[in-house]
């Protein structure tokens, strides 16, 4: 399937970037995912063109709506070496393992870390995917947190074009349990571009053939991505499928939501049962919730779509895998 997104104000399109997005998100965020990227890209085409195809990891479990979505409107992975793509996006999941190449779908996921070197422009690695990517790319390791980062974080920026426009300090959602740590990734020559003293690294990039970029933030979220995020860590809770209460995220309530949440908390916590989530505040949390970072998303996605028009016309030609490569090898699956 192929999603064309332009502005609807924008003038007749000048140029058309082919984008694969490969969402590996969890079912329950699985179209949501497909919607936040996708209106982002329009957000920042101006007057671009952006088709936006899209594809998952075969290897995630899924339920039969999830099977059913994929199966009426994503392409095959085997598919992807055959489109003449420009760009390359990949969602992470929640890992299911400590480390990650012991992930059902690692195989198939560096060999499209292999293929995206050489055949598109330009890569987003997002959170989990940013993880697995330098694991693999350069041995760099992620590393637990005692707690979840999670919340909206202001972080500095360096001058670079994809940061041009973008203000100072710069905002951005995190949502994770793990972290790479700065001094590993410049160790192994990746350039930071934006960093947090509370969340750390949000972006950095390096050169790897193409241009490669690792976001450990959620610039695609929309203003309740971690506030349903939060209700379900409490839910998880109330069923006793975590043994602590989840933190409230970092600079995203007002005090008065953050208030009631507590208020909240403290219900819970006295007395944890699974039908209690139905008394949780989402309706007040929601109220006057702010995309605080949405300009400098959008802002940094016009930069992207910008370069890669720019590059599109020194690119070279394309060329296919080679028959039996290492890349065709992964995605065919197990030898017969």
């Amino acid at each position: 399937m192929a999603l064309t997104l332009s502005s609807e104000r924008s003038p007749p399109a000048r140029a058309r970037i082919e984008v694969a997005l490969l969402n590996n998100m969890p079912d329950s965020a699985l179209e949501a995912t497909e919607l936040q990227f996708g209106n982002l890209l329009a957000a920042a085409a101006g007057p671009m063109e952006v088709r936006l195809r899209l594809f998952s990891l075969p290897e995630i479990a899924r339920g039969e709506n999830a099977r059913r979505r994929i199966e009426d409107h994503y392409c095959d992975l085997r598919d992807l070496w055959d489109c003449d793509l420009d760009a390359l996006i990949v969602a992470g999941t929640e890992p299911k393992s400590p480390d990650l190449r012991q992930e059902p779908y690692w195989n198939n996921l560096t060999a499209v870390m292999e293929w995206a070197k050489t055949e598109v422009v330009s890569s987003v690695w997002s959170c989990l995917a940013a993880h697995a990517a330098v694991l693999y790319l350069d041995g760099v390791p992620r590393q637990s947190l005692a707690q979840k980062c999670c919340g909206v974080f202001e972080h500095e920026v360096t001058t670079h074009s994809l940061t041009r426009g973008l203000s100072a300090p710069q905002r951005t959602p995190h949502s994770r349990w793990n972290t790479i740590l700065r001094p590993a990734l410049e160790a192994s020559g990746y350039h930071i571009l934006t960093d947090s003293p509370l969340a750390g690294v949000n972006l950095c990039i390096k050169q790897l053939g193409s241009q490669f970029i690792f976001w450990q933030g959620h610039p695609e979220y929309d203003d309740r991505s971690l506030l349903k995020e939060y209700q379900r860590d409490v839910q998880r809770f109330l069923r006793r499928e975590r043994e602590t209460y989840p933190n409230m995220p970092y600079g995203y309530f007002s005090p008065p939501v953050e208030e009631r949440l507590a208020a909240f908390e403290t219900r819970a916590l006295a007395a944890p049962h699974e039908g209690l989530i139905g008394e949780f505040p989402y309706e007040f949390a929601s109220t006057g919730l702010q995309n605080s970072w949405r300009a400098s998303a959008i802002q940094f996605y016009q930069n992207w779509l910008t370069a890669i028009v720019d590059a599109k016309g020194t690119r070279g030609v394309r060329r296919a895998p080679r028959r039996g490569s290492a890349l065709e090898r992964a995605l065919s699956g197990p030898d017969r």
